[in-house]
């Protein structure tokens, strides 16, 4: 009889610690980390997406070879995959460039 009472009032406080809930974890609820469709594309102004779309066209047009090289390493999984253990440089020189004849 005597262990149990400090026996309970042991377990009484690992469950006071245990379920405690702080305020810390409530902040989540504060603030929702999404915005409705509405609301989505009003921080960026019509200019800037202009802007940024005519930036991404030019992009794409002037990329660089080792760019360009990657993503069709990236569409072919066996030179991905190789690419993962020796590099895209040696990836794409095993499986593309032998393919047109140049060494």
């Amino acid at each position: 009889m005597k262990s149990l009472l400090p026996l309970a009032i042991l377990a009484a406080l690992a469950v006071a610690v245990l379920c405690y809930e702080s305020h810390e974890s409530m902040e989540s609820y504060e603030i929702s980390p999404f915005i409705n469709r509405r609301n989505a594309n009003t921080f960026i102004s019509p200019q800037q997406r202009w802007r940024a779309k005519a930036q991404e066209r030019i992009r794409e047009r002037s990329k660089p070879a080792h760019e360009i090289n990657r993503e069709a390493c990236d569409d072919y999984k066996l030179c991905e995959r190789y690419a993962m253990v020796y590099g895209y440089n040696a990836a794409y020189n095993r499986y593309f460039r032998q393919r047109r004849g140049a060494k």
